[in-house]
């Protein structure tokens, strides 16, 4: 099956940017991760291809290299493709566009790193890992020791990662002499690219393994766990160093990163370290004053003394109530939005009552400061007008 636009796989435009990127891959992952869609065999493929998507554009070089040649540059001799071509020769993009400039000056520059004992580049590294966890306000707040499924590739079990059967051994590779690099002379330049029958081993291996057709690694689905610490923020990135895709033949592993994202809570909202709700009150609790109990975000109450004449909107704060801030041992603050709320459905004698209030001189703009302070300019508003 072809492979589709990775522009389109992650459903942004061509020209976006590293934040729309980000996001968007984000919510694609969420959409299709396999623990979300345990019943669905496509979502598996579809996360992964997600994956290998925002892997690609994420990268400015692997970017720009595919918004040139598209999936070929990516296709080298060892993947199946035929490569990207151009200066009239024929490059390997399998290890991403940073290699381009040492396949083409490599011999020219004298650059010519990365090689292992044998003289051969080292197999390549694994690949990093991408896993979106959503988690609750609550767990952000306090923490957790979180377990998660991710498949990937690990190290073959039949070989130990070294690709090889037991008892026999690798050789150099008769193409490339075990340098791992074939030369050609292009013009006044010497080419240099990856040899692609060992695909820039060196090394060829005389009897490959079976489990994992000489690859060294093998897919399996692992349970990691993952310590969140307490006062993680929305968008925050945890990294597990070398639990990413195991390296072909015995090279080192990738990483994984951990992408977390905080559920919106039920009446919590969070600005850095502080928190806020919004509390509603009735309109005697607001004129005649009195004690209300508010929830806490560690699960505890707390209590707050209204004034006589609370104001609608009036804020009041409550010192370390917030969030915990990661590595130390401070909160933030929590900040109680009143609302005061009109009664409303009022029984014929309610509405009497606040009729005789009324009579009683209960609606004098005395007893009500900004409804007399507008007023006050809106007559001199209407005065203004009149004497011009």
């Amino acid at each position: 099956m072809a492979k589709r636009d990775y522009y389109e796989v992650l459903g942004v435009a061509k020209g976006a940017g590293a934040a729309d990127l980000k996001a968007a891959y984000r919510k694609q992952a969420m959409k299709f991760h396999p623990d979300r869609n345990p019943d669905d065999p496509e979502a598996e493929r579809k996360f992964k291809e997600v994956n290998e998507a925002y892997d690609v554009l994420k990268d400015d070089e692997k970017r720009a290299a595919y918004d040139r040649f598209g999936h070929a540059a990516f296709e080298g001799p060892g993947a199946g493709g035929a490569g990207a071509r151009g200066f009239s020769g024929e490059f390997n993009f399998g290890s991403g566009f940073a290699d381009l400039l040492d396949e083409l000056f490599g011999d020219y520059m004298g650059r010519r790193g990365g090689r292992g004992a044998g003289g051969g580049r080292r197999a390549g590294r694994g690949a990093d890992l991408r896993y979106a966890m959503e988690i609750t306000l609550e767990e952000a707040f306090a923490g957790k020791q979180a377990s998660l499924r991710v498949p990937s590739s690990v190290k073959c079990d039949s070989c130990g990662g070294s690709g090889a059967e037991k008892g026999s051994s690798t050789v150099n590779c008769s193409t490339c002499g075990g340098d791992g690099r074939v030369r050609a002379q292009q013009g006044f330049f010497t080419v240099e690219r990856t040899c692609p029958a060992c695909q820039g081993a060196g090394q060829v291996i005389e009897k490959p393994c079976k489990g994992c057709s000489g690859s060294g690694r093998q897919q399996k689905e692992r349970q990691l766990s993952v310590n969140i610490p307490a006062g993680v923020e929305d968008g925050t990135q945890i990294r597990l160093s070398g639990e990413g895709e195991a390296g072909l033949r015995g090279a080192a592993s990738g990483d994984l990163y951990i992408s977390l994202s905080v559920r919106p809570h039920a009446f919590f909202r969070r600005e850095g370290a502080d928190i806020s709700c919004t509390v509603p009150i009735t309109m005697v609790d607001a004129a005649l004053g009195g004690a209300i109990e508010v929830p806490t975000i560690d699960g505890g109450r707390a209590k707050i003394n209204l004034p006589p004449g609370t104001q609608n909107q009036q804020t009041f704060r409550l010192r370390g109530k917030g969030m915990s801030v990661m590595r130390s041992s401070a909160r933030g603050d929590m900040y109680i939005d009143i609302h005061v709320e009109t009664p409303v459905n009022l029984s014929p004698r309610q509405q009497e009552l606040l009729r005789e209030f009324e009579a009683e001189g209960g609606a004098k703009r005395s007893h009500s400061p900004q409804s007399a302070g507008f007023f006050s300019k809106v007559k001199e508003f209407w005065e203004d007008l009149t004497d011009r």
